[in-house]
């Protein structure tokens, strides 16, 4: 019996599962039987009239399946009387898609383990269904599942859960929740009233439910803040504006109008403070930068982005690095640029950008270099020449193999998919923001790769929600909602259906 012949078998041995149960009087009979049916390839083939034999009721204490006559026992591998946290088994691979096409869990490969993340979407799946929340899968709870009706994840007011402490969390981000003390885990009225207004401002239907669209909307680049954002002008940009050119991030003067400048200063900002880098000055954002533990700017070899373009156009002002050189890119010609500043204004002459250089490229007395462009040389973006590369990336990633996945995390203990990609990059030495898995879809600042077969080790993989680091020889790293931890495993098929793009962070 080979595992391709098994692997179907289990499939349809848990459809034929579904059925069952709900023909054994399981409630909502009629449409859930109906559709197990439909959805049951049959694997016995009937070449004479037999007794039809009588089925026997699940409970808890028989099996999963039922007994019945003709369906091959798999002494190798038998499917478990319960499907619950701990067991391995292939069917637990078609529990997990089902659970991901549904929306209870994050989009991973499906893999034989049932692990505590996928105890925590059967859990969710059962509050939501009014099934026993004890995050086992039996007869009733694997029916509702695998019925080609069961509908997709959402969540209204009375519901409480890590899941809405999730959802609060990004309203609150996004402006929609105004106190740090509504992001509760309980869905009140507070969370409802601030779904609406994402609703509203973003238009979509206004029910104040977090069904499937709402659900797609929170972290995708499309979402519309309700606070403080471009084209603003108020008392709270002016005084955002100045905490901003004192950490070094702003390098204007601060009037008070959110323009461009304000935009990438406010991006900056996030991305060196592990915040999520939209642009707007969010309660979390204007939270960690009035508390003393935000993190002043700073930038060096391999940066890039509109903030490395500013801090250019500034040396090019003052006559250190030539106009060709305004890339996007912190090369070593911009570093010998910011070099030759600091020497000439009185500064440490270490090449990076801190807040003392900052203040004193943004301020008055600027010594200029006296000729135009006396940084010679060219440098283009693209890829990362600093950090430590592409083995050094690898073997930073490698070193928390094992480490559990929890979502939101991002090290050094614990990581989603973005959170471990966030951390290995930066302890690679590659200055790079968190960024969700929607977000990497648009990264821009690295060379694109939009060809599966063209990606190389220590290439970024973006794949339908879900991110890795591939590793070389047909493997991938990643931190994988389906294993529950941080693996090392082969870029299959499920990899190359899901391809989005690559990114070449080394050159």
């Amino acid at each position: 019996m080979n595992i391709l012949w098994k692997r179907r078998f289990a499939h349809s041995a848990l459809m034929a599962a579904a059925a069952m149960a709900l023909l054994s009087g399981c409630e909502k009979t009629d449409q859930a039987a109906v559709s197990g049916q439909e959805a049951t390839p049959s694997i016995v083939t009937i070449t004479e009239e037999k007794t039809v034999q009588p089925v026997r009721i699940l409970d808890q204490s028989g099996g999963l399946l039922p007994e019945i006559d003709d369906v091959p026992d798999l002494k190798e591998n038998p499917i478990p009387e319960y499907l619950k946290n701990g067991v391995e088994h292939p069917i637990v691979a078609s529990l997990q898609e089902r659970l991901m096409t549904l929306g209870f869990m994050d989009n991973d490969e499906p893999t034989h383990y049932f692990g505590n993340v996928t105890e925590a979407s059967i859990r969710t799946f059962q509050r939501q269904n009014c099934l026993a929340q004890d995050g086992i899968v039996g007869p009733e709870t694997l029916s509702a599942i695998m019925s080609p009706s069961a509908k997709y994840y959402a969540v209204s007011k009375g519901v409480q859960g890590d899941d809405i402490l999730r959802i609060q969390t990004r309203l609150y981000e996004l402006g929609y929740l105004a106190a740090s003390g509504q992001v509760n885990g309980n869905f009140g009225d507070e969370t409802e009233a601030a779904v609406k207004k994402l609703q509203e401002i973003n238009g979509l239907t206004i029910d104040g439910k977090v069904g499937r669209q709402t659900t797609n909307l929170l972290y995708s680049d499309e979402i519309k803040p309700n606070f403080l954002a471009y084209g603003e002008k108020s008392e709270v940009v002016l005084s955002s504006q100045k905490r901003l050119k004192e950490l070094g991030y702003l390098t204007t003067e601060p009037d008070g109008a959110y323009g461009a400048d304000t935009v990438t200063a406010v991006k900056q900002f996030q991305s060196r403070n592990d915040l999520v880098v939209d642009g707007y000055l969010g309660p979390s954002t204007r939270i960690t930068l009035t508390s003393a533990q935000a993190q002043p700017n700073g930038m060096s070899l391999g940066e890039q982005g509109d903030s490395v373009t500013r801090i250019q156009q500034l040396l090019n002002k003052y006559g250190y690095l030539a106009s060709a050189n305004v890339t996007g890119y912190y090369g070593e010609v911009t570093e010998k640029a910011v070099k030759n500043f600091q020497a000439a204004n009185g500064l440490s002459a270490d090449g990076s950008v801190g807040q003392q250089t900052m203040g004193k490229l943004t301020g008055s007395g600027v010594k200029s270099a006296g000729s135009s462009g006396s940084s010679g040389g060219s440098e283009k973006g693209g890829t990362v020449k600093g950090g430590s590369g592409v083995s050094g990336l690898l073997a930073i990633a490698r070193t928390k193999i094992g480490s559990p996945y929890v979502w939101g995390a991002k090290g050094s203990g614990s990581f989603d998919c973005s959170g471990f990609v966030y951390w290995s990059l930066n302890q690679a030495g590659v200055r790079q923001s968190y960024l969700t898995s929607s977000g990497w879809r648009n990264v821009g600042k690295y060379t694109k790769i939009t060809s599966f077969g063209s990606l190389k080790a220590g290439d970024i993989i973006v794949v339908s929600g879900h991110v890795g680091i591939v590793s070389g020889g047909g493997t991938v790293i990643d931190a994988s909602s389906s294993h529950g931890r941080v693996v090392e495993r082969s870029l299959s098929s499920w990899w190359r259906n899901n391809f989005i793009c690559g990114w070449r962070i080394f050159g």
